[in-house]
């Protein structure tokens, strides 16, 4: 009772009017936001209900900060006659762009009456008015936001403002909040709190009055689950869901919430002529995860197709919130500039070099800042000075030096990196153990005809260390990269196109006592009716110098095949494309109410914007991926048929894939009950540490809200959730027996922590090493020009008396190389804005009371912390070879938090780039 009274005694009364009283309560650390409904407690005592009923009896109206403590307690007997004022913080956000002009020039009011003008507040009870059996409702509060708001300390583009909100004394618990925006511009909420106590997670677009016509809704950001929901909000709740889902038809304007799901049938350019069309993607004959709806109208000359954006004049629709924004939007933007400004140099470059082919390694490293560099021809300093464009020459022109490249002018993928890099670098997903040798393809024979491998025994026995094929084998001594059932159905279109020749690559690695990988064998296959061309042929590593500039060209043809899988199939397919048909169910059937989609939307930011800009300039017809990658114009068409013949959504979990592949096996002595075949394995040593900490906390989340296999099964939201992603998002996989079944808090703890691994974790793993790992591009490149030379082809000669030269030819031209380096820049970059895994932000208000829950989320952030730490005590431990030695730079794509920009490490909770 003490205890009572002291904080009692930190209550003070304020007559503002004769009628008015202003109760002030102690103020709580948002740290401690777990217990402000311990509160409640106070209110229980006599000495509280003494001094409450004392001073309440002779009020009409009543200001307090702690008024929903005094509503929520039927104890606390209350004069239903009296009005409370609830005072409600809002916070609104607007471009820079728009925030430096004057504010209250910012919207017009030329149509609205004086008394309209402002943004209108109105609150929704969870309780029902008895006498009409809806939910209780406040008069409409307009407020002119912009003649009384104050800039936020931490915020340069945010401003608050005050509202205040009567509601009568027997309203009930506050649970919904309606806003009705009467400027004629669009307005960005971002927070509402009530009194410091109740908070709703706005983040959203409000638009203007005379475009949306009913209010908006936000709700509280307490949880519930369907059968929960209070019967205040059952119908707002509807509500919210049915404007997402719309019905389907008509086009999409850039205002719009919309959420719906459609083909990839917006790729190709046909009204430029036939050689421009696309095939559409997501049905039977392509099958591929489905994509946002755009609505937009078909192109003149096919009807199958929708009109392509021009991103110079608009941009692909994603649904109004979702659209990319403020200083992220900049920091894209920032790097698209920067990219044109390094291409400068080699686009004067070509003026003077007919094939744009670099003459020799230095073209190449002239390209990086920090090289010893050649004088340019060209007077840039008068271009700086035209473009009134101020920095350094290095800075402003030249790229940053990749932190894998040791830099020899002559510089290739040595066997040792090559062998490192497939373990610890920007594609270690392709990988697998060899099961049987020579390898057995799967590709139908009377297609694609003899598919007997050409690597015989005397191709690798005498790398073993003494041992046999077998024996090598059975001691998961063998791996391989195995890309030949993927690019061979395609070889004869790819090698069709100027300027791109591939081959359907196989490599052989020995794993050495060392713990590292060293390569042994590569076959190299073509179409089998390639005419005075052998259709297959086996490189070894080299004992003299022929040999050696052989294998080097072959190493670069196994690059090229793994940059393009890389790309393609794992960062495209798995990660982007199969993730927004999930992104677009979650939306169209979780509230924002429910606990699933308050989880998940932290892991589906930017996802569907950054899916758009894909469509608009990476995937798209004489897109990024078309021009710079060697399947070229089929890029898509390989990806549909990798979705068709290979992806599974079961085997998306970390240690799934790793058995998958051979890479693990199941072991309960071991850590996360996986023996790994390689001991020092980056990709998989570091992601399993952050596979189980996600599953752990999806693990107690899930329990919290769902203790029994009933309360899965009966959530209506949920199962549609679940049955529109699978049956619609991915309708041509729907009959696949692998999809895991909804019917167990077990099972969803499996599809959840499948879904935000593969955002956050998966994701950084393929993205964020791109540029530091392959903006080099004799080491890595992306596609190649020529095939290797054969004794009686006519550029043998010029190969045996050049290799050096037929190397560089081989490679892409100095303009489609900084073209390129400038993408992978781009996309390697974090945002100023970047919010990474286990970090805190909004947690206590986003979860208000739930202890358990926000203890769970406290536990999951000291555990980041402690594998971050973890991370770096490996990246100097002498005996892990692949990210440790003389030369070696660390492992650090799974390292979980980073600064802006390009850093090779970061772990972001969502798709962000």
């Amino acid at each position: 009772m003490a205890g009572t009274k002291n904080m009692l005694s930190s209550f003070s009364v304020s007559h503002e009017r004769k009628n008015t009283l202003n109760i002030i309560g102690p103020i709580y650390p948002a740290a401690q936001y777990t217990n402000v409904y311990d509160r409640r407690k106070i209110l229980k005592t006599p000495m509280f209900h003494s001094f409450c009923n004392k001073k309440l009896k002779t009020l009409k109206v009543v200001k307090a900060t702690l008024a929903m403590d005094l509503l929520l307690e039927e104890q606390v007997k209350v004069d239903v006659s009296l009005v409370l004022k609830v005072t409600a913080t809002v916070t609104v956000k607007v471009s820079k762009e728009v925030s430096m002009m004057k504010i209250p020039w910012l919207y017009s009011q030329n149509d609205l009456n004086p008394e309209e003008k402002g943004v209108g507040f109105q609150l929704v009870s969870t309780q029902l008015d008895p006498s009409t059996m809806k939910p209780k409702v406040s008069k409409e509060s307009i407020t002119d936001w912009c003649k009384c708001a104050t800039r936020k300390a931490n915020g340069a583009d945010c401003f608050s403002f005050e509202v205040e909100v009567a509601i009568n004394a027997d309203f009930g618990e506050p649970g919904a909040i309606l806003v009705r925006n009467n400027y004629d511009k669009e307005l960005y909420v971002e927070t509402i709190s009530l009194d410091g106590f109740f908070h709703f997670a706005c983040h959203s677009w409000i638009q203007p009055a005379h475009i949306s016509k009913e209010q908006r809704i936000f709700f509280s950001n307490k949880a519930y689950l369907p059968t929960q929901t209070p019967k205040g909000l059952k119908t707002l709740r509807a509500k919210e869901l049915k404007s997402k889902r719309s019905d389907g038809n008509g086009h999409r304007l850039p205002s719009d919430r919309i959420y719906d799901y459609d083909t990839y049938n917006d790729l190709g350019k046909p009204d430029k002529g036939a050689e421009y069309a696309r095939p559409t993607l997501g049905g039977e004959r392509n099958p591929h995860p489905r994509r946002c709806r755009t609505g937009r109208p078909s192109s003149i000359t096919d009807v199958t197709t929708e009109t392509p954006v021009n991103p110079m004049i608009s941009s692909t629709y994603v649904p109004r919130d979702e659209a990319m924004e403020g200083m992220r939007r900049k920091d894209i933007n920032m790097g698209i500039l920067k990219g044109v400004l390094h291409n400068i140099p080699p686009m004067v470059a070509t003026f003077t070099n007919e094939n744009g082919a670099p003459r020799d390694f230095q073209d190449i490293t002239s390209l990086y800042r920090n090289i010893p560099q050649v004088e340019m021809s060209f007077n840039m300093h008068g271009l700086l000075k035209f473009l009134d464009i101020s920095g350094s020459m290095e800075e402003i022109f030249k790229f940053e030096t990749p932190k894998n490249l040791s830099w020899n002018v002559t510089s290739y993928l040595e066997d040792d990196e090559f062998g490192r890099q497939t373990l610890a670098g920007m594609n270690p997903v392709s990988l697998e153990k060899l099961k049987v040798y020579p390898p057995v393809s799967k590709l139908d024979p009377s297609i694609y005809g003899p598919l007997e491998s050409a690597f015989k025994e005397e191709h690798i026995i005498c790398h073993l260390n003494g041992m046999s094929v077998q024996q090598a084998l059975d001691e998961n001594k063998l791996f391989i990269l195995d890309f030949h059932d993927i690019y061979l159905p395609f070889l004869e279109k790819i090698n069709a196109q100027e300027d791109r020749k591939a081959y359907a690559t196989r490599t052989i690695f020995f794993l050495t006592t060392m713990g590292t990988l060293k390569p042994i064998a590569i076959e190299l296959s073509l179409p089998h009716h390639e005419t005075n061309i052998p259709s297959k042929q086996v490189l070894t590593p080299p004992v003299d110098a022929t040999t050696n500039w052989l294998w080097k060209l072959g190493k670069a043809h196994v690059c090229s095949n793994d940059t393009g899988v890389h790309q393609l199939i794992h960062h495209w397919l798995r990660v982007h494309a199969c993730m927004e048909p999930f992104i677009i169910a979650t939306h169209r059937h979780l509230s924002s109410l429910h606990p699933i989609f308050k989880l998940l939307s932290l892991h589906m930011k930017h996802a569907l914007a950054i899916n758009a800009m894909a469509r608009e300039s990476l995937i798209s017809a004489e897109g990024i991926i078309e021009c710079g990658f060697s399947p070229g114009k089929y890029s898509t068409e390989m990806v549909c048929a990798a979705y068709r013949d290979w992806w599974r959504f079961d085997l998306e979990s970390l240690p799934a894939d790793l058995i998958r592949r051979g890479m693990a096996v199941p072991d309960d002595t071991k850590p996360h009950g996986l023996r790994l075949l390689i001991e020092d394995y980056p990709y998989a040593n570091d992601g399993l540490l952050i596979w189980s900490t996600i599953q752990e906390l999806v693990h107690t989340y899930v329990n919290h809200y769902y203790p029994d296999e009933n309360s899965v099964t009966s959530d209506i939201e949920l199962q549609s959730w679940y049955s529109e992603a699978i049956n619609v998002g991915h309708a041509d996989l729907r009959e696949a027996n692998w999809w895991p079944k909804l019917s167990t808090p077990d099972k969803l703890t499996e599809i959840l922590t499948i879904l935000i691994w593969t955002a956050s974790a998966q994701h950084a793993a393929l993205n964020f090493g791109q540029y530091h790992y392959g903006g080099y591009v004799p080491n890595r490149p992306p596609l190649m020009q020529k095939l290797i030379p054969q004794q009686l082809d006519h550029e043998y000669a010029s190969f045996m008396a050049d290799p050096q030269g037929y190397f560089l030819s081989s490679l892409p031209s100095l303009l489609e190389t900084t073209k390129y380096m400038a993408v992978i820049d781009i996309i390697s970059a974090h945002s100023h804005e970047e919010e990474y895994l286990g970090e805190m932000k909004d947690t206590y208000t986003r979860w208000p009371s739930e202890h358990e829950i926000i203890e769970a989320f406290y536990r999951f952030s000291m555990n980041m912390k402690k594998i971050e730490n973890e991370i770096n005590r490996r990246n100097v431990d002498p005996r892990l070879r692949n990210r440790c030695g003389a030369g070696i730079p660390p492992y650090e794509l799974l390292v979980p938090t980073s600064e802006p920009g390009v850093t090779a490490r970061g772990v972001p909770n969502s798709i962000t780039i």
